[in-house]
Order: C-alpha cells, then structure tokens, then sequence
C-alpha cells in the first residue's frame, strides 16, 4: 500500500500532526544519518515551518494535496532558492542558487516537506557515491558495500525510511542503478516528461529528474507532480498530461513483455536467478513473454561514454572561477587562475571524464569517435521504435551485479563500467524505465529489476510494475528509521 497515502489519511484524521512526523523523520535522521552518510545537510528548520503551515491547513479545514506534510529529499544537484547545492563537488562550496528547481518548485506548491540534501557521486559522475566530496554513502542492507550512485544518498534514506521519497537525476542509471542496490524503486521518466530546469548539467541530451520511492504506488503520485509541460526547458514536451496513479491497477493480462538475451546472460548467476523468476510471475500473470536478441544494448555502453564525456567537457566549462563557485587564490594570469581553480577544485573522476570528452570532440578525434558514438544512438532509437511495435514493454536487470563493496571499484575499474550496461540505453533513447526489487542475492543484498517502456508510456511500465509488486510482497527494511504499521 502507497506509505503517502497512509501518511495522508493519518494527518487528515489528526492522528498525528504533519510537526510531529517531521520530528519523527529528523530525529531518525540524527540516528541513523551518521553511519550511513546519506543527507550531507539536514534542513531542519525550513521542514518544520513547511510542517507548521501544513497543520495550520488541516486545522482550518482546508483540502491538503496527497503530498501535503510528507517528508522528503533532494539530491544534491537540485537547485533550491537561497540553499547550499554543491554537487557534492569542491568547486561548488557555499553555492546558493537564486532560483528553485522547477520539480521542486512543483512539490514545494503542493506543501512537500524538505528534509534536506542527500550524498551522491561529484556532478553525478560516479556509480557508489565514492567520488563524493563528502565521502560514499552507504547501503542500509551491509553497511560494507555502497548505495551505488550517482543517486546514492537518495537511495540509501529512502530505504533506510530517513524520508519518505527522494527526487534525484538519471544520466545513465543514476536512478535506476542505486535503487536496485538499495531495495527500493526508482523511476527514469522520459526524456521531456520532467522538467530538467534546475537540475545541474552533466551531459544536457541524457540528464532526467527522476523519483525514488519506497514502493511503485508513490513513485506514481509523485511522478505525477514534478511532470508536465514547463516553458523554462526547451526539451519539456508540451502535450504531455500524467496518470501514472490512476492506472496503476490496470489489467495486465496478454501484454507483451520483450527479454533482450544480451543482458540477461551478462548477469552474474544470482540476478539472472531472481530476474528469471519474476520474469515467470509476469508469465503466470498472463503476460506473453518473449525472449529476442539486440545486440545494439551492448554498443549503447561505449557509445553512451563518449557522448556523455563529451557533453560534460562543455557543461562544466562554465566552472572557470570567473563567474561562481571557488576559485583559485593565487595566481598570475587569467589563465593560470582558471587552471589552478580547475585543478584543485574537481576531483579526479570528474577530471578524468572532461579530458575524454575534450579529446572526443577535439580535431581528428572528433569523427572516429564522437560522430561514431551519435550513429549509434541513432541506430539504438530506431531498433527501439521497432521493438515497441512487437512488445508493450522491455523488461532486463537494472544491474548485471548487486552492490560493489566499499573502495572495490579502485580494484574493479572494468566491473564500474559495466555496472551501466543495462541502463544507459534508456537514457540513449529518451525512454522511461523503472527498476523495483525482485529478490536479494546470496549475500542478502537486493537485486532490480528493469521495465523499459516506449516514450511517455511511464503509466504503462508503472502498472506492470504495480502488479508485480503485488505479487512479491512487501519488501524492505523493517527495523530502519520511520515506520508506520497502520
């Protein structure tokens, strides 16, 4: 059952006041939050005024929206007006944006309480948050192994119950991924469905705001208020109306759901265990599956590097120390001073990604690369077209892997990359794609699931996603943070 929708009905019968839930979410905030790492700044009083105006609602008999009173959080590259957003980045310390995030501004309207800000990996470069300046989050399952990235923080509170749901970014699984490896269910909309004003670039053609939630029933109410039309970002498609919550109880019976094999036998034995077996559910609950090859997902990991990297070369060039955040102290030259306040203030993978970039695009590399990796894309868009004429839905691993241990990524640089390969083809192809638990692995970590819809299908992907859940179970930490048994 949607945890918002239980919260909602327990502030409008006043069987607890939208302050005291608050205080119940800092206060296991304050517990919790040290092990696990995941705010990297609790904003306690701005949640307790948004609180206080929310009660003053109820108490005068005003209609509350379903989000009204909820308690939530921000990725670190979400811009909020008068309030620190570093990317978890040295070069951004002490950043205050003049302006909200248009999906925060979305939720802040509908009386949402902000929490605070959550860990992730430096400008989202990263898939463990360990590229963070403010070091790696945790996973709530094994405080050993990481929350995954770049989303990482959001992740882990989200399924710590240290929030109720978290708004983070998706560039190439920065969603998806760290949901998988937390156990909770994180949604990448279409690319134009959400708003990006706001949201701090990384690689513009690729970047999405996305939704994690503890359970598919509010990943839909929220998905439904941070989407539609937005004037402020040029990609945000105009006719588009979300309903993901009403069709979320949908029959699903004789849909059509495609198995790409490449990324089924590229999963290690444990998650291809599980992903098989809810495959079998969606069979039993009348679903036609079909098992079919496409082997551009494999190219569509190379390709989404170079495209990303060299996106990211342009964007983060504005980070010169000329117009904001740190810069450099001394220096000689104008362009000694933008070279020390680069090198000093980014962090090695963020480094490391804008020279390949440079070099991607730079002369005599720019064809042999850049323009290869653009073909790609758009031979990978048009398999897709062709594929959504024969399935209603894709449905793959999040992650050929569960979570990396701690610091195991410096040993693994190969195992990092691949940790991408099945969800950068989403981002690719302007798709939706949702990932939700299915099981845990040997280890007792959580394994993901990936449903892959058309474009603008997220109501689609999110009742099959419904459904299956349903017949799962509950899943989730029982003895973490904020819990409600009602």
């Amino acid at each position: 059952m949607s945890e918002i929708l239980k919260l909602h009905n327990m502030l409008c019968s006043k069987e607890i006041s939208a302050k005291e839930l608050t205080q119940k979410y800092l206060s296991a905030i304050k517990s919790l939050n040290p092990d696990l790492n995941a705010y990297i700044k609790i904003s306690e009083d701005e949640a307790l005024i948004s609180a206080d105006i929310i009660d003053r609602k109820i108490a005068g008999s005003e209609d509350i929206d379903l989000l009204s009173g909820i308690p939530m959080t921000l990725k670190d590259n979400i811009s909020t007006k008068g309030n620190d957003t570093t990317c978890c980045s040295k070069i951004l310390e002490g950043y205050k944006p003049i302006y909200d995030a248009t999906a925060w501004q979305r939720l802040k309207s509908k009386g949402a309480v902000h929490l605070g800000k959550t860990n992730m990996d430096e400008f989202a470069m990263g898939c463990t948050t360990e590229t963070s300046v403010y070091g790696s989050s945790k996973n709530p399952y094994n405080k050993n192994f990481v929350a995954g990235g770049s989303s990482g923080g959001t992740a882990s509170a989200v399924s710590a119950n240290l929030a109720v749901y978290g708004i983070g970014s998706d560039t190439g699984g920065s969603v998806r991924q760290p949901a998988s490896f937390c156990g909770c269910v994180g949604l990448k909309p279409t690319y134009g469905a959400v708003s990006r004003y706001g949201l701090i670039a990384y690689a513009s053609s690729l970047d999405t705001v996305g939704v994690l939630a503890g359970n598919v029933a509010d990943t839909a109410v929220v998905f439904d208020r941070i989407a539609g039309f937005d004037p402020m970002d040029s990609t945000s498609r105009p006719d588009f109306s979300p309903c993901a919550f009403d069709f979320l109880d949908k029959d699903i019976k004789g849909r059509k759901i495609g198995v790409p094999q490449e990324l089924i036998d590229r999963a290690d034995e444990d998650v291809k265990y599980q992903v098989l077996k809810a495959i079998k559910i969606f069979e039993d609950m009348g679903c036609v599956v079909e098992f079919f090859s496409m082997p551009s997902l494999i190219t569509a990991l190379p390709a989404y590097y170079i495209i990303a990297c060299a996106e990211a070369s342009s964007n983060l060039g504005r980070y010169d120390g000329v117009r904001y955040g740190l810069k450099a102290e001394c220096f000689e030259s104008i362009h000694q001073m933008i070279c020390k306040t680069r090198s000093e203030n980014f962090g090695d993978e963020v480094k490391k990604r804008i020279m390949l970039g440079t070099f991607v695009l730079s002369e005599g590399y720019y064809d042999k690369y850049y323009a290869k990796a653009q073909h790609l894309r758009q031979e990978l868009k048009a398999q897709f077209k062709k594929v959504f004429e024969r399935y209603d839905a894709l449905v793959t691993p999040t992650s050929p892997k569960t979570a990396f241990r701690l610091c195991e990524v410096e040993e693994n640089k190969e195992g990092s990359f691949n940790a991408d390969l099945c969800t950068v083809s989403a981002n690719l192809g302007g798709l939706p794609a949702v990932s939700l638990p299915c099981g845990k692995d040997s280890r007792g970590l959580p394994v993901g699931l990936q449903i892959i819809g058309d474009k603008f299908m997220e109501n689609r992907i999110l009742n099959l996603a419904k459904k299956f859940e349903e017949s799962r179970g509950e899943f989730g930490l029982k003895d973490m943070g904020v819990r409600f048994d009602v």
